[in-house]
């Protein structure tokens, strides 16, 4: 078997942040194991940001994973899509650039073990791996990293009805959603460079392919971590054309994202034992946390028809596209240059909670991105949802079978807090958008329409209605506790040596907002801990924090 000092499972967003960081230093031997394909760079439908809508739900780019039925959900599965090529979801995604809020991060340090993944510890990774093209000189942003940073333009004049809007429901404006203050409504920033998308693989990974320590090896579908006793050896893979080969490694490490990396050690004999045994499986060790503690985050579109011509809504119509394509193609202008995620906010649902758990973003187009049919006239909405639910979930694998998708379950809407907060977040929205800033635009709300009004109808709509905004995570935690996974201080799995997770699965809470910028930050830090450097020194900086009236 040929030996890496590191093997990397998955070339995803976290794993493409770890094989640049690994492999910086050239007598590191280093290796990268992706189960999809390259990000080629002439596929327009992952490079062109607004054509964001067309890889989701495709073979060719998503694993199509699908929940087990949702029991409040009236038993509907919902579909979940992961990226199947290098970059992993941020070469899918909507490319918005979310930290989530500094009191998420308090939240991290506050757990037994965790303190030095507080706000402080954190900050400097958030750092080091951007490079902020709007804010020059804050105390919060970085500008040397590689993660390249452009504020979505919102100079449609919805957005500028919008922001009025939000002020005169009584919602404050801010400068940076991820800077001093992040409640309050601001254009977004996104991974957006010069009117392409900037994942991961085009920032981290393709800028150090010439590294001679760096293999990359794409269609490899890990199918099990090799042991020897407690210890994690090497992989096994199948390769393309179904040839199965055993590459050993002196530390492996899991990047494959929250439902691959607990499904990987279920099927290597790592997790719940009696479950294990159940399918089949010998265990190597009881860990009854892997697969628990799944977390998620749910949307839903509140749409108005638009009575001026002034949405997004002809760049929808196909004879279009050719003449899009060529402007974005030959200049990198045009509609086809934007990831329509140019604005929204963070809000708080109620005076009772500290900080905000509701999240927007506002789109001048009404469309679906479900694959379904959109309005045929101008329109515009937002995408609503809260951010911290309680509800919580699993991934079991179901067979031996690595190519058998395990069996997801979110139980959204499952808790009493999660369907109050579901009714403040329609609530809010419609207040927002019954501001008068919007009356020359509104032309009556499209969905869910004036038939949905009690909590009971909101949440049914909610219910038929809802998609996942796409944030799985937590499915093998930092921690001490027993149903922790993994060791905050190494990343390394309790209970076993060589054998590391970094990816969305590691986190223990779900960070308000989208989760990229979060998991890069924590393949960021993780690189120094599985190194053995000397972390960055923490930075203290004051942050903003609701005071309440009493």
């Amino acid at each position: 078997m040929q030996q890496y000092d590191f093997i990397i499972v998955g070339g995803g967003s976290a794993g493409c942040a770890l094989a640049a960081r690994l492999s910086a230093d050239p007598s590191n031997r280093v290796l990268v194991l992706e189960a999809g394909r390259p990000d080629y760079i002439w596929d327009v439908f992952t490079h062109m940001p607004a054509a964001l809508t067309f890889p989701s739900g495709s073979r060719f780019y998503d694993w199509q994973y699908e929940s087990e039925p949702e029991p409040y959900m009236h038993g509907r599965k919902i579909a979940h899509a992961r990226g199947k090529l290098l970059g992993g979801s941020s070469s899918i995604n909507g490319m918005i650039f979310q930290r989530g809020n500094p009191l998420d991060y308090e939240r991290w340090g506050a757990d037994p073990g965790m303190k030095e993944w507080d706000y402080a510890h954190c900050l400097p990774y958030f750092k080091r791996m951007e490079n902020c093209l709007a804010d020059p000189d804050t105390p919060f942003r970085g500008h040397e990293g590689p993660l390249e940073l452009e504020r979505g333009p919102a100079t449609n004049p919805l957005f500028s009805a919008f922001f009025e809007a939000v002020q005169q429901a009584g919602y404050p404006l801010t400068d940076d959603v991820n800077g001093y203050r992040q409640e309050g409504f601001a254009p977004f920033d996104r991974n957006v460079r010069r009117g392409r998308r900037l994942s991961a693989a085009r920032a981290y990974l393709h800028p150090v392919l010439s590294r001679p320590n760096l293999d990359v090896t794409t269609r490899a579908l890990v199918t099990r971590v090799l042991f020897e006793g407690k210890r994690a050896v090497g992989v096994e893979y199948v390769g393309k054309g179904g040839s199965l080969s055993r590459v050993s490694g002196g530390k492996i490490i899991l990047a494959g994202g929250s439902i691959n990396s607990p499904q990987l050690l279920q099927l290597s004999g790592v997790g719940n034992a009696d479950e294990l045994a159940e399918l089949g499986i010998e265990p190597v060790h009881h860990l009854p946390g892997v697969g628990e503690n799944l977390q998620d985050h749910l949307e839903v579109y509140v749409q108005h028809a638009c009575k001026q011509p002034v949405s997004m809504q002809p760049s929808l119509q196909k004879w279009r596209w050719p003449l899009i394509g060529a402007e974005w193609l030959f200049l990198r202008k045009g509609p086809g240059a934007t990831n329509h995620f140019e604005g929204g906010g963070f809000v708080r649902s109620n005076e009772d909670v500290a900080y905000p758990n509701l999240m927007f973003h506002f789109l001048p187009i009404a469309v679906r991105y479900d694959g379904t049919a959109a309005p045929s006239g101008h329109g515009y909405q937002v995408h609503i949802g809260p951010m911290y639910s309680d509800a919580r979930g699993s991934v079991k694998i179901k067979s031996r079978d690595p190519r058998e998708h395990p069996a997801l379950r979110f139980n959204y809407l499952s808790t009493e807090q999660d369907r109050r907060e579901w009714v403040e977040a329609i609530r809010v929205t419609r207040k927002i958008l019954g501001q008068e800033a919007f009356a020359e635009f509104s032309d009556g709300e499209l969905s869910p329409g004036s038939s949905v009004e009690t909590d009971e109808q909101i949440l049914d709509w909610v219910a038929k209605d809802g998609e996942t905004a796409l944030h799985p995570s937590c499915t093998a935690k930092m921690g001490t506790d027993e149903m922790s996974v993994l060791d905050p201080a190494t990343m390394e799995v309790h209970g076993v040596e060589g054998l590391c997770v970094v990816d969305a699965s590691s986190m223990p809470y779900v960070t308000n907002g989208n989760i990229y910028a979060p998991v890069m930050m924590l393949a960021e830090k993780a690189a120094d801990l599985i190194l053995g450097n000397t972390p960055l020194a923490p930075e203290n900086v004051e942050f903003y924090r609701h005071q309440k009236v009493s």
